[in-house]
């Protein structure tokens, strides 16, 4: 029955309790979110990239995954992925006094805590230790140390304005990836309201450029009548490289109409002077209703007067 040749039981070996529930390492939990992608569970190498979730990601795997997600078990938890423009390239600050990774050799100390990237201000390794975060615009790393301690609205590392909500908690809590959806969503809000904006605009700009291509046409229209409109409400006559303003036009008709009249009238007048005693035959002669000047030859193309000799 056993408890016989001086064995000493224990008391849970008497004793059924209840079993703790395991507990997870912390320190492979930091190894494991710090060091390792969150798609492929492959050790991070550069170019490392991160998500609005603050979770980092190889850039291979990212690609593998937008191309073809069943090639992945946990698919589901990315969800939010859809595109290059949900991710965001990280610029990182390399750690000058990481060392090589070396061969593993027996009883020898292996130092998990060891990160080859640093902050950029403040120095601190990012290894899970402290709290990290990057800018959404830019893409640059720093930790969350040396924005409480240098506050300002420009990045410390490349110069450009940045506002509390493009900041991005790199592997927070559970409250912080609240968080980083509320911004997130926010952010694809107004990138829709925007793309909506850009596109009325477009539409505007097309119509405008259809109105001014129809008046176009129908300018081209008139001056192929022969006839344009001005702004001014003149309107010109165009023979070939020749124009003549409406004024002009009445004044030339006016002219016309004139000289019908005179030449009626100036007929009338010079038969009144052949007719007239009074005049002599050298002053009747000086004009072409005379006798002489009928006598005499019809005009000519080189010599247009008809009193030529």
């Amino acid at each position: 029955m056993g408890c016989d040749g001086g064995t000493i039981p224990r008391r849970d070996e008497l004793v059924r309790t209840k079993k703790k529930p395991e507990q997870k390492d912390k320190m492979a939990d930091l190894v494991a979110k710090w060091k390792h992608c969150a798609i492929s569970q492959e050790s991070l190498r550069t170019p490392i990239m991160s998500c609005e979730l603050g979770r980092l990601y190889n850039k291979e795997s990212v690609l593998e995954f937008l191309l073809d997600r069943s090639q992945f078990e946990s698919a589901d938890n990315f969800k939010h992925l859809k595109g290059l423009k949900d991710l965001k390239e990280l610029k990182l600050t390399l750690n000058p006094s990481e060392r090589r990774s070396k061969a593993e050799k027996g009883d020898a100390y292996i130092d998990t805590l060891t990160s080859n990237y640093i902050c950029p201000v403040v120095g601190v390794e990012m290894n899970g230790m402290f709290r990290f975060c990057f800018v959404w615009t830019c893409g640059c790393v720093m930790s969350e140390r040396a924005l409480k301690e240098i506050k300002s609205d420009i990045c410390h590392k490349c110069g450009q304005k940045t506002s509390p909500d493009d900041l991005v908690i790199i592997n927070g809590t559970e409250d912080d990836v609240q968080l980083m959806t509320e911004r997130m969503n926010k952010r694809r809000e107004a990138a829709k309201l925007e793309k909506k904006a850009r596109k009325a605009d477009k539409k505007k700009a097309e119509v405008s450029t259809s109105e001014d291509a129809g008046c176009s046409s129908s300018k081209i229209a008139c001056l192929s009548n022969g006839v344009r409109a001005n702004g001014s409400g003149k309107s010109k006559l165009t023979n070939d490289s020749k124009k003549m303003d409406s004024t002009k036009i009445a004044a030339t008709v006016a002219s016309g109409s004139g000289t019908s009249s005179s030449s009626k009238s100036s007929s009338k007048g010079n038969t009144m002077l052949q007719n007239d005693p009074k005049n002599s035959s050298i002053y009747k002669s000086l004009f072409t209703s005379s006798e002489e000047c009928k006598n005499k030859p019809e005009q000519h193309w080189i010599t247009y007067n008809p009193l030529y000799f």
